[in-house]
């Protein structure tokens, strides 16, 4: 089996985290296109204080790059993930939002990857019984092969 494109998705967990070491050293094996990818999540409704979006916490309106918080996520994930991707692997990083897996899903279909990489899970208390797994959603439904990345230690 040969990688042309593989699509790493991220929320900026430790999880993701995995998963986004996980598939630049498959892009570095398989000289392949390393996509990053992040879905910002449509609002969560302010009653739920559960929500912890690792995006969110330290980001205010002010702070965007020309009040665009696409364009602010695509820089965070820049400085985030650089360091982490080995030498020769050409990495792009892509920012969407709406339903964070349709939108997963919709990008798997239009761009042709051959491989998504995901964390075993990214959100916890609230945030899991209100979205549900989202690497449970793609591995049943990407058109392409999908792999679930997890730390050697479980509990991260």
């Amino acid at each position: 089996m040969t990688f042309h494109t593989i699509a790493c998705c991220t929320d900026f967990s430790k999880n993701a985290d995995v998963a986004v070491q996980t598939a630049a050293l498959l892009a570095k094996k398989f000289d392949a296109v390393l996509e990053i990818l992040h879905v910002v999540p449509p609002p969560v409704n302010p009653v739920v204080t559960d929500f912890d979006n690792p995006v969110f916490t330290s980001v205010t309106f002010d702070d965007t790059v020309d009040g665009n918080i696409v364009l602010h996520v695509e820089e965070k994930l820049q400085k985030h993930y650089a360091s982490t991707i080995p030498g020769g692997v050409k990495a792009r990083y892509v920012v969407l939002d709406g339903h964070v897996s349709t939108e997963i899903l919709n990008h798997l279909e239009e761009s042709g990857c051959d491989l998504v990489v995901l964390g075993s899970y990214g959100l916890s208390g609230m945030g899991l019984v209100l979205f549900g797994s989202i690497a449970k959603r793609v591995a049943h439904k990407a058109i392409c092969s999908v792999m679930i990345a997890r730390s050697a230690d479980a509990s991260v």
